[in-house]
């Protein structure tokens, strides 16, 4: 009885593609309906079943944004990480990236539930990893980076009114602090090095920081590699058959 109780419960968190094969027609609708409703899909390859997520346009923190931005809801993709993370039918997690930054505490809240995940996670920036896009580009295990995006590196800055007194600085520099260890933390970039980036004063016009092409986000040592959707997808698969490999030691 307990047995059909949990089976029934786990059913009901996300279906597995590999367990039946629906007719053509439906799937295609399907698949449309779960990309327009929360922007992810599932898909399996060869019985190994991976969740692909999109984070796009501005990440939305506290406050709702215009209609007429494209937005990634916190609220919405970290019960969906929680999901992905208990649910045993699904080996792996995809992150496509094309994010001009947003909310700083949302987008530090996702980036530290993905970096805590033990399944294998790989994210790839297509585009635009921008602002806070950047410690959501580094918070998946292995990173990839599109030969033609780009990732701003700049200080943390807000709109509106502000209280020009020492304590508002100070609460800057702290939030940048924040942003600065999880970053270095999560990739092969030191703090030095991070921090002249986001105050460099010599490359943009308008602002403080530096704008990294695929080649120099590597090069830097925030992406680990540059490449196309395919070959993150490669190592993903890679990630789930080294993951696999003891858990059938195991069993023999």
């Amino acid at each position: 009885m307990s047995d059909n109780k949990t089976r029934s419960q786990r059913d009901e968190f996300v279906k597995n593609p590999c367990e039946a094969e629906p007719s053509r027609e439906n799937d295609g609708e399907e698949k449309l309906s779960e990309i327009n409703e929360a922007g992810s899909i599932i898909t399996c390859h060869k019985s190994k079943v991976i969740h692909c997520l999109t984070i796009i346009g501005q990440i939305e923190g506290h406050y709702i944004l215009s209609q007429q931005n494209k937005t990634t809801k916190y609220e919405h993709i970290i019960p969906l990480l929680v999901s992905i993370e208990e649910d045993d039918r699904i080996d792996g997690l995809l992150i496509l990236l094309n994010t001009v930054g947003g909310d700083v505490e949302a987008g530090l809240a996702i980036a530290e539930v993905i970096s805590g995940m033990k399944k294998p996670t790989v994210s790839i920036v297509l585009g635009g990893g921008h602002s806070i896009g950047i410690p959501l580009a580094v918070a998946a295990k292995k990173s990839f980076i599109a030969k033609s995006a780009s990732m701003t590196v700049h200080p943390v800055r807000t709109t509106g009114l502000t209280l020009g007194v020492p304590q508002t600085f100070e609460y800057f520099r702290r939030m940048q602090d924040r942003i600065t260890n999880f970053v270095t933390s999560n990739s092969g970039i030191s703090p030095g090095r991070y921090h002249k980036l986001v105050y460099n004063t010599g490359e943009l016009v308008m602002d403080v920081g530096t704008i990294l092409d695929g080649g120099d986000a590597v090069r830097e040592g925030l992406i680990d590699e540059v490449g196309t959707v395919s070959q993150a997808i490669d190592a993903l698969y890679e990630m789930i058959a080294q993951a696999s490999e003891p858990e059938e030691h195991n069993n023999r």
